[in-house]
């Protein structure tokens, strides 16, 4: 049965039409693979010493046996973001006279034998040698070994149950934060050190096999429940997407009143709710409205006799832009499945250009809005944010758009956002370089030559022409579609 599944995958990759291009990409993905999987075994090897050498501490088993709970959280945090799901391919196996069962069971293995199965194994084997089979015997060494690859390993099975169930969901990304915040606030602020937790497990492990069988139970049990799951709910309408469905049809009001720019400003809303990658990137915009808290509340940007840092104009232009700069670099590419019907509509394109402006502009003025508590680390920070949306709204959504147009490419929707380059190409990279310099290049020498709220009336002053300029700066944006309709749909026919 295996060797079917195997026979049927060789011939699903060979018949598809982008079979060049697909190999192409997976011999460089699994090159960049090979890079970092050697990176991280360099850094098995070199652990002990960084720890008794560079850091001061005599004892590595300690401190390595103490920290692996960092090291669970932060795989749990990797895995909810990278960690893909076996759903898509049911659609491929699901008509074939073949067990249900068998499928879901290949798809289960089959998604096991990933380069983040060896994360663990590359980082903490050549430690377990040198180290803890060195200091308590190769018994020991080995049990200890085993206790964290089956910790590792477990998280995988419960991943594919968590991601599958709790996806995109406010149960799931209220869980990953909870995580987040648990792991980096417990001993910062001193509430209790959670390498406590699982210390002792990992103690017990180098003297009795008992562990090593408790966390084997665990890892079959989290490998039941992910199998359970999936052949319960095996079926293409069931695995896809379990939103609340009025919640996902659901309209925008403020857009109604500007009539079809605002009528595709919220489909546009409603297609980012719908699909998954779209949906990825409104949760990270989300989740960078945290970025703040890097800087304002590090001692190394305070400066000394009053003002802030210079670095607070790209936080607060970075918090209050990141979903124009993210969800606007693929300005085009998320309707390339549609466009013609834009193209012929009348007014379709001008209306979809600028239905897209109306939504960045919303949801970074809801960036704004979710950003005003920072005015708990000063004032300055509130107006800082201020200046720099205002900024972003007259300038800065202008250079992304207009970047965005040369030469867009093709995209799928219903494909995850990590290590997903479709769409991507040279301008997208070069969009960071408005987006950073551009603010600076205003605030600069108002603060250098006057003072730095000098440079922030600078910036609202300009960002405020700009908005004032809006129809004539936007024009420029709007006949570069339509001069170039034909063009950009001709690249959206292409093949993925």
């Amino acid at each position: 049965m295996v060797v079917e599944f195997i026979r049927l995958e060789l011939l699903k990759s060979i018949r598809s039409t982008s079979f060049a291009k697909s190999v192409m990409v997976g011999v460089f993905l699994a090159f960049l693979a090979v890079l970092l999987l050697g990176y991280l075994f360099l850094l098995g090897l070199v652990l002990k010493d960084i720890i008794v050498k560079y850091m001061g501490m005599p004892d590595a088993y300690e401190v390595v046996s103490g920290s692996l709970i960092y090291f669970f959280l932060i795989e749990f945090m990797y895995r909810y973001f990278v960690q893909k799901l076996p759903v898509i391919d049911l659609e491929s196996f699901l008509h074939l006279p073949i067990k249900k069962s068998s499928i879901i069971h290949f798809l289960l293995i089959r998604s096991f034998i990933s380069p983040l199965t060896l994360v663990a194994l590359l980082v903490f084997g050549p430690f377990s040698y040198q180290e803890v089979a060195f200091r308590f015997g190769n018994a020991a060494g080995l049990m200890w070994l085993g206790s964290l690859l089956l910790s590792s390993w477990s998280l995988h099975w419960l991943m594919l149950w968590f991601k599958q169930r709790f996806e995109d969901s406010l149960i799931g990304i209220g869980v990953v934060f909870l995580v987040m915040l648990l792991g980096l606030g417990s001993n910062y602020y001193g509430w209790f050190n959670l390498g406590d937790l699982m210390k002792p497990l990992f103690d017990a492990s180098l003297t009795s096999p008992i562990p090593v069988i408790g966390l084997l139970v665990l890892f079959f049990t989290c490998y039941g429940l992910a199998f359970t799951y999936y052949r319960n709910n095996a079926y293409i309408e069931d695995l896809t997407s379990e939103e609340n469905v009025r919640f996902v049809n659901q309209s925008l009001g403020i857009f109604s009143r500007f009539g079809l720019a605002g009528e595709l400003a919220d489909l546009e809303w409603k297609l980012i709710i719908r699909h998954k990658k779209s949906r990825t990137y409104l949760m990270l915009a989300s989740f960078f409205l945290l970025y703040g808290l890097i800087f304002y509340t590090n001692p190394m940007y305070k400066t000394e006799g009053g003002g802030f840092n210079h670095m607070f104009v790209f936080v607060g232009s970075f918090i209050t832009g990141i979903f124009m700069l993210q969800y606007g670099q693929l300005f085009l590419s998320w309707n390339s499945s549609n466009f013609d019907f834009f193209l012929a509509k009348r007014d379709g394109l001008a209306s979809l250009v600028k239905g897209k402006y109306l939504l960045f502009m919303a949801i970074s003025f809801l960036c704004f809005l979710l950003s005003v508590p920072y005015a708990y680390f000063g004032w300055d920070i509130l107006l800082i944010h201020l200046a720099t949306f205002i900024f972003n709204m007259g300038v800065i959504i202008h250079l992304v758009i207009y970047l965005s147009l040369w030469k867009p490419k093709p995209m799928d929707l219903n494909k995850g956002a990590m290590f997903n380059y479709e769409g991507v190409g040279i301008a997208q990279f070069l969009m960071i370089i408005p987006m950073m310099g551009a603010p600076y290049v205003v605030y600069l020498p108002f603060a250098l030559l006057v003072n730095q709220y000098a440079g922030l009336l600078a910036l609202g002053v300009i960002g405020g022409i700009g908005i004032l300029a809006f129809p004539k700066l936007a024009k420029f944006s709007i006949d570069k579609v339509i001069d170039n309709r034909h063009e950009i749909s001709a690249s959206f026919r292409q093949e993925l």
